[in-house]
């Protein structure tokens, strides 16, 4: 007997083996296309998820005359062309938009917020086109009515490049384009206040709020700006958030393309356009703790390359963002999908594909109840060559599970 306590005692010295995680593989990524607008070929950011109606909502345009509004139901895995916005806002003719390039955001009301952009082929930067460009629109999808909602207008002119929600306030948060204007908001009162404008040049792409129903933004020398709620008071970050050697004043002031947030410890993370893994810890009062995690990816050259307009945090903790697009790739040819674990600061590939099967992906956070992530996926089109750089694709929907078969 005292020899099996002996044994049972060493035993217990013995640290148990370790779990190796199930490798990703294709089993883990589905592609669901869009029906109905054979003509499509880019979507952006436009892209959330209804926690009350299970279901996922994307805005799809072909960058000329249509812009698609399209529901995928998650039990089901049946998506759906809810109409074009000049039909389901009921615009006049000289209320054109190009895109949806903002997120989808789910309000406390249920109500999926959105707004609208110029797009390329409308020459947005030349305001006095003969065409003319009105404004972007602030946007409000029923999912319950199926009745898509005008709130309003931005700035003259301005389209509407993204917007963040304040869903302790009701405030919706929005950012002009191309005059780099901060907007406030409020449904409630139909009021619309101009903040100011915080950059120049290249318009930084992302606005995101904390749980307090702060927003934050980023100027031109990409510090933080952090528009506090319970004060009204706009706050400047004393340093920039961290860039690499060699890095371009273009990537610079492009700032921050996404955002996804671990809930369960309040960080978000954010990555820069020059490709740098930043931990934010947002307080209510003040800007709050930035931690600078590293490249996306494991390079020996600076600043590293790629291009991530996209990023998700997983229930198993850890962070996913694909790495490639507007000819910014690692591998040449090959967008990669990368892993981030936060606990031990590794990152690996994940999964690789060639350009025909995915070019580019874009969106910030979206995830179901089940922990499937839902990405606005592009691929480079076979007639690429007849058409310009933002349409040389056609896009689909693309979920991924790290941690399940989600295949057909």
């Amino acid at each position: 007997m005292k020899l099996l306590l002996t044994l049972m005692a060493l035993a217990a010295l013995v640290p148990p083996p370790a779990v190796t995680a199930a490798p990703i593989t294709m089993n883990n990524v589905r592609f669901v296309e869009y029906p109905d607008f054979p003509d499509a070929h880019s979507t952006w950011r436009s892209i959330g998820y209804s926690t009350r109606q299970n279901k996922v909502y994307i805005g799809v345009t072909n960058h000329r005359d249509k812009v698609g509004l399209f529901e995928y139901d998650v039990p089901t895995r049946a998506i759906r062309l809810l109409g074009f916005l000049p039909e389901l806002a009921h615009l006049r003719p000289w209320q054109w938009q190009g895109k949806v390039h903002s997120q989808i955001l789910e309000g406390a009301d249920g109500k999926m917020y959105f707004a609208t952009d110029g797009g390329e082929s409308r020459e947005e930067y030349l305001m006095n086109h003969p065409q003319g460009y009105y404004s972007g629109l602030l946007l409000r999808w029923d999912p319950r009515a199926e009745i898509l909602e005008q709130l309003g207008t931005g700035l003259p002119n301005e389209s509407i490049k993204d917007i963040a929600l304040d869903n302790v306030g009701g405030l919706v948060y929005g950012v002009s384009y191309p005059s780099v204007h901060l907007l406030l908001f409020d449904p409630g009162s139909n009021y619309l206040r101009d903040l100011g404008r915080v950059g120049s040049d290249h318009v930084p792409r992302c606005i995101f709020s904390d749980r307090w129903g702060n927003a934050y933004y980023v100027d031109w020398r990409q510090r933080l700006i952090k528009y506090e709620r319970d004060t009204g008071r706009l706050l400047f970050s004393e340093q920039s958030i961290q860039w690499f050697p060699g890095t371009t004043g273009e990537q610079i002031i492009t700032g921050i393309p996404t955002y996804a947030t671990d809930t369960e410890l309040g960080i978000i993370y954010l990555i820069t356009y020059s490709n740098m893994l930043v931990a934010f810890r947002p307080q209510r009062r003040g800007i709050g703790e930035i931690e600078i995690l590293g490249p996306t990816v494991d390079s020996d050259k600076t600043p590293p390359p790629g291009y991530s307009p996209n990023s998700a945090f997983a229930d198993n903790g850890k962070l996913y963002y694909f790495v490639g697009g507007h000819n910014r790739y690692v591998v040449k040819d090959t967008t990669l999908l990368m892993e981030f674990d936060p606990v031990t600061g590794k990152r690996r590939v994940a999964l690789k594909f060639p350009l025909d099967v995915v070019s580019e992906v874009t969106g910030c956070d979206v995830k179901d109840a089940q922990g499937n992530l839902y990405i606005c996926g592009r691929r480079r089109a076979a007639d690429a060559q007849d058409m310009g750089e933002s349409g040389a694709s056609r896009p689909f929907l693309l979920i991924f599970n790290p941690d399940k078969d989600i295949r057909e």
